[in-house]
């Protein structure tokens, strides 16, 4: 297993340059280092003698990605794309065009992202999981199709209308819990009641139908009916074999999000006001921060990779039949 993590390991790193060298392209057709400059300098009364010193401050004074004016492999290096990106493999993230650390901002804005987005994704899996299986154990009745319509109307309706509405009713009329803001140690909690709440109801309608539709194709197996020609009863046979058995499945989809849920939610933190990651990188977006751009994609990239390996051998911890080559 040690030979085949290191092998993934590896594979890692050319999907972490074309990472980049595709953000790097995206972002620089449609802004210029000048246009950057202006963003953070103001556009009104801005000098030309600004923008170049603020280029030069910045690393932003070279080719993008050749450089004519040298010889040989420096024609690559000398470039902002190489100077940017290859201190990045050492996680050194450098400052953003406002000046300040992102290592350090990623640092501490990490707990109140972690904050919101493990409630949601441990309180929402327990939540989609035992709903499901209700609507299996009593499939075709009554219980299965308004569970089922339920879900389509949970689905249908964006996440911003759970937002506004909740912020509204709960916060604005009735007063529960505050609009938007964010406390540390006990007081945090009053600020994440509610986007806790709205991101798992948010979430219940397609994680539960899709839930559902692995239990049900279980429950065509034939080890279903060997466990019911034994006289086993339908809740031992669904909670003690077919769930079980679709573990797999569940880890596929669950385990490669959880180093995603590092970088937290984008809309519930701007909304409701929460200093994650989330919300640093919508701001960098808006203020054309190519610096925390870049550092937000490649760490994601980076955690989604892990993640895609952690799935890997979580399946040889549910069925040790499955082995790692």
């Amino acid at each position: 297993m040690l030979n085949y993590i290191v092998r993934r390991l590896f594979y890692a790193i050319p999907i972490l340059i074309g990472v980049n060298l595709i953000t790097f392209t995206l972002f620089f057709v449609v802004n210029t280092p000048d246009d950057m400059a202006r963003m953070q300098l103001g556009i009104k009364r801005v000098t030309p003698e600004a923008i170049v010193r603020w280029k030069q401050e910045r690393g932003y004074d070279k080719p993008l990605m050749f450089n004519n004016a040298e010889q040989g492999f420096s024609k690559l290096t000398r470039t902002v794309f190489f100077e940017k990106s290859v201190s990045m493999f050492a996680f050194r993230f450098g400052r953003a065009d406002d000046g300040r650390d992102i290592a350090y901002e990623i640092r501490k804005r990490m707990i109140p992202s972690l904050s919101i987005a493990l409630p949601v994704f441990l309180l929402g899996l327990g939540v989609y999981i035992v709903f499901a299986l209700t609507m299996v154990f009593f499939r075709a009745t009554y219980v299965d199709f308004w569970g089922v319509v339920l879900c389509v109307a949970l689905m249908s309706i964006s996440s911003l209308f759970y937002i506004i509405g909740g912020q509204f009713l709960i916060s604005k009329l009735w007063h529960l819990v505050p609009i938007s803001g964010y406390g540390y140690g006990m007081d945090a909690a009053k600020f994440l009641i509610l986007p806790v709440i709205i991101g798992v109801i948010s979430g219940a309608g397609a994680n539960t139908r899709w839930y559902r539709t692995i239990f049900l194709e279980e429950m065509s197996r034939d080890y279903v009916r060997t466990a019911r020609a034994k006289g086993l009863s339908e809740r031992i046979v669904l909670f003690g074999h077919v769930l079980r058995n679709a573990l797999i499945p569940i880890l596929t989809g669950t385990v490669v999000v959880i180093p995603l849920l590092f970088l937290g939610s984008l809309i519930a933190e701007s909304f409701f006001g929460i200093p994650g990651l989330g919300s640093y990188t919508i701001d960098a977006i808006n203020s054309q921060d190519f610096a925390v751009v870049r550092a937000m994609v490649f760490l994601g990239s980076l955690l989604y990779i892990v993640g895609l390996i952690l799935t890997d051998i979580s399946y040889t911890l549910v069925d040790p039949r499955i082995r790692m080559e």
